[in-house]
């Protein structure tokens, strides 16, 4: 009987980024003046989302949003990049926002995320939406949401055979069973730090990270380095795939989030893992040389070209 399964499941969050450029944070009781501010949509679910369904993958998301203005910027978007949306609209809680301060000098960020509805995510939720999960040919999953409905998505997808994809962003604590539900987690260098206890500042550091989560029963670690690239790291290969240049960086917020869209996506069409995390790479090198995340994020094409261009 032929696997009918395609596309990629994300349950995750929807937030309101609100992006102030500046030259520095300023100091508790500071006021410093900045040099712009933009609004968009953002959370790493919906980014991944939209960078998924950009590369090509057919996606549907899992979420929970407001009744209010911003709950209404996430459902545009969704309408405009083709994304299937199961969402629950909440009239007593408000969509989540995202305070990002963006250096003006380096692009490198900072945030702060009030994840609103999508705080009140359960399992049972997840539950009402498992055909979703089931149908697809990856599912992926973060912590912005509550850890026990990542956690049932997990389960889910990996009862029905869907490729399992966690991202532990933010880190948090959580039961190390989780990790056996994972065919790949992606955390980056510091998360992957919080999560093995091992200091990532090198390759050799993010191998020993790897073989840490490996022991914990995940199948494969990409442990994402930056502008280092990306460790594949799993137990018959340990391979380092390296950044791709685009062009000069104007903003990194949201680049963890294509790597992790587009690599799903690529999963998803069945290219083996270490061309999907090249392409990963390419869909993450493009997004921070534009602003914002979500719109950031480049189209199939673009990642292709670029990667025949460097030949990464």
């Amino acid at each position: 009987m032929a696997d009918t399964r395609r596309g990629v499941a994300i349950l995750g969050i929807f937030v309101a980024d609100l992006a102030f450029r500046a030259g520095r944070m300023p100091g508790i009781g500071e006021t410093i003046a900045g040099s712009g501010f933009k609004m968009g949509p953002g959370g790493k679910g919906s980014n991944q989302a939209v960078a998924a369904a950009r590369a090509g993958a057919p996606v549907t998301i899992l979420s929970k949003i407001g009744k209010d203005a911003f709950g209404a910027i996430a459902l545009d978007t969704w309408r405009a990049e083709g994304i299937a949306a199961r969402v629950t609209e909440m009239a007593d809680q408000p969509t989540g926002a995202a305070f990002i301060y963006v250096n003006e000098s380096s692009g490198e960020n900072a945030i702060i995320v009030v994840p609103g509805a999508a705080a009140t995510i359960s399992a049972a939720d997840v539950d009402a939406a498992a055909d979703a999960i089931r149908s697809a040919a990856v599912f992926i999953t973060q912590l912005e949401q509550p850890v026990p409905a990542a956690r049932r998505g997990l389960e889910i997808a990996r009862a029905a055979g869907v490729t399992t994809i966690f991202n532990p962003a933010p880190a948090e604590a959580f039961d190390d069973t989780l990790y056996a539900l994972c065919d790949y987690v992606t955390p980056n260098e510091s998360e992957a730090a919080l999560l093995t206890g091992i200091a990532v500042t090198d390759l050799a550091s993010a191998r020993m990270a790897g073989d840490a989560l490996l022991a914990k029963g995940v199948g494969t670690a990409l442990i994402t380095l930056g502008e280092a690239g990306v460790l594949l790291h799993s137990r018959d290969a340990s391979i380092h795939i390296p950044a791709v240049n685009a062009g000069p960086v104007v903003e990194t917020a949201g680049a963890g989030d294509a790597f992790n869209g587009g690599f799903a996506a690529a999963l998803a069409r069945g290219a083996d893992p270490v061309e999907a995390a090249r392409f990963g790479c390419a869909v993450a090198g493009i997004s921070v040389t534009r602003p914002g995340t979500a719109p950031s994020m480049p189209h199939r094409a673009e990642a292709e070209a670029m990667l025949e261009t460097t030949g990464v």
